[in-house]
């Protein structure tokens, strides 16, 4: 029988603290950086082998996930103003298998129904480089060309990612435009400085 997703979350936590601490080794550390002098300086040995043995292991968690279709979902709630919504996204130490995709895709409408609920009242954003005003009519455009959407809340701010692509890539510059994730500001007057 397969390890749950609740398991791997588990083995990958116990898995990451064991390399913080210095109980995993990997051997080939010092031929990982050795073309760059300067970063095998900067970082040490100790540290590019913290970093790579749990890399590596996770990577072996990941084939797993795949051959034995283990889901990287992981179940949400998010509350904003006496209003909430529970929603499926993948766990950020695991990626998706294909049928993580149905349901998030299945998500999507009732994030975006807590979504319009809860920022009607409020100024919208979309927050890239440089914060832009936006529309309520945009934002609906917006959510048409996205695959699933996530939603995140502050005290006075609502944060909404309108994703595609890969999940586990939807933050990664260097994956647009093939994965990625617009993200949009419900805010009472100009949204905080907060990297969202």
């Amino acid at each position: 029988m397969a390890y749950t997703t609740a398991q791997l979350i588990d083995i990958l936590d116990q898995e990451m603290r064991a390399s913080y601490q210095g109980k995993r080794v990997l051997l080939s550390a010092r031929d990982r950086f050795q073309d760059d002098p300067v970063l095998s300086l900067a970082l040490g040995a100790n540290k590019i082998s913290k970093v790579y043995a749990y890399r590596e292991f996770r990577e072996q968690i990941h084939a797993y996930q795949q051959e034995h279709q283990v889901s990287g979902l992981i179940w949400r709630t998010c509350r904003f103003n006496g209003v909430e919504v529970s929603f499926p996204e993948v766990h950020t130490q695991l990626i998706a298998i294909p049928s993580d995709f149905d349901q998030l895709r299945d998500a999507k409408a009732a994030i975006m129904t807590f979504w319009r609920q809860v920022s009607a009242p409020l100024k919208l954003w979309l927050m890239g480089k440089e914060q832009q005003p936006l529309s309520p009519e945009l934002v609906e455009e917006l959510v048409k060309e996205a695959e699933w959407a996530e939603v995140d809340a502050g005290l006075t701010e609502v944060y909404l990612g309108l994703c595609w692509g890969k999940p586990e890539e939807r933050h990664c510059q260097w994956a647009f435009p093939d994965s990625g994730c617009r993200r949009i500001v419900a805010a009472p007057g100009a949204p905080s400085v907060i990297k969202v």
